[in-house]
């Protein structure tokens, strides 16, 4: 089996699980949520497959262009989601993180993305980029957490303001799941995206730093988390000015991730 097979059965997986997670948010029914999260498991199965395969096909390492990249950022939010589930049976959560992958796999599926494996520039051909690019992503899935959480915190947190009842989980538990979630990401993004990033670097262009747009917006997405754990474990801050800086940096992530490959020019142009 190839993984062009694969990858359209795992988002077909993941479809079919969206559907039963939003099922459940309109009739209720708790096993609704079970059915979700047992096709979602499925699908992450299947998708292993799909970037092993993809991997042996290619030679490399299975996200050196968009298409791949968007694949297996939709494969670390998956992962992310599973273990957020795993801890706080917030299936809320998971329905509204299945539409972020939902797009991911759409946005990858479109005949925009071109789907060949290509030989490698140099500048890749490095197990850095193993390192590097994995391990960054790895980091954003959990800012993607974060990033839900906080909106489903506000969300909460005005019902509650009403006297209204948001969900199983409180605004507080929203706001303790969102700082979770910066405290696993935020280590991991530093480490692939800045550390490994600069390692490689110096590998490839013999410098640690060129100030290249992507390296700039990684490191204002940085920014952005540090400064939402630094005015949270030294200034005490919660609640909604929290949630705004995890909402805000994870856009800012985002247009990292896109935005600087498609409107900025620099020595990553090649993502």
């Amino acid at each position: 089996m190839k993984e062009s097979t694969l990858f359209p059965l795992t988002f077909l997986f993941y479809l079919l699980a969206s559907f039963f997670y939003f099922s459940s948010l309109f009739t209720r029914k708790e096993k609704l949520n079970r059915t979700g999260s047992g096709l979602v498991i499925i699908g992450f199965f299947i998708h292993n497959l799909a970037l092993i395969f993809r991997t042996i096909e290619s030679g490399h390492a299975p996200f050196t262009n968009m298409y791949e990249s968007l694949s297996f950022f939709a494969w670390s939010t998956v992962l992310a989601m599973l273990i957020a589930e795993k801890v706080f049976r917030f299936y809320r959560l998971s329905a509204y993180l299945m539409l972020l992958v939902i797009a991911l796999m759409a946005l990858a599926s479109s005949p925009l993305m071109p789907k060949e494996a290509t030989p490698l520039v140099p500048a890749l051909q490095s197990y850095w980029l193993w390192l590097h690019v994995s391990v960054t992503l790895l980091g954003e899935a959990f800012f993607a957490v974060a990033f839900i959480a906080s909106i489903l915190y506000l969300v909460a947190s005005a019902k509650e303001n009403k006297g209204q009842s948001f969900s199983s989980l409180s605004s507080e538990k929203l706001d303790s799941l969102s700082y979770r979630a910066v405290a696993i990401g935020f280590p991991l993004f530093t480490l692939g995206g800045l550390v490994f990033g600069m390692v490689w670097a110096n590998v490839a262009w013999g410098r640690y730093w060129a100030w290249d747009p992507k390296e700039v917006w990684s490191l204002i997405t940085w920014f952005f988390y540090a400064l939402y754990l630094h005015t949270r474990i030294v200034m005490g801050w919660k609640g909604k000015r929290s949630a705004w800086i995890a909402i805000i940096g994870f856009l800012a992530a985002l247009f990292t991730y896109f935005g600087v490959n498609y409107l900025l020019s620099g020595l990553h142009s090649y993502a």
